[in-house]
């Protein structure tokens, strides 16, 4: 598994894979290393972060998540974080 932070403020990138293209080039090498499932992730997980909105948060992942998916459709792509919210 490969994970791409689509977050502006990510401690662990530094924002590097916010830009759409991006995250899409991020999700590309990550297959050419062999993961076989795309983690993408817009909450940010920072001490102290401000907690998104589910529009918010979809916000963020759309561009990213039709880049990525341009790359093939047969990628495997989870939201874990948004589903975790959207299940409280």
């Amino acid at each position: 598994m490969g994970i791409v932070n689509v977050t502006p403020d990510s401690f662990s990138d530094g924002g590097k894979y916010f830009d759409p293209l991006a995250a899409q080039r991020r999700a590309s090498k990550l297959i050419d290393e062999g993961a076989d499932v795309i983690d993408v992730g817009a909450q940010s997980t920072r001490p102290m972060a401000k907690e998104l909105e589910v529009k918010d948060e979809l916000s963020r992942l759309k561009p990213a998540l039709i880049s990525i998916r341009n790359l093939s459709p047969d990628y495997l792509i989870q939201l874990i974080h948004l589903i975790q919210k959207l299940q409280k």
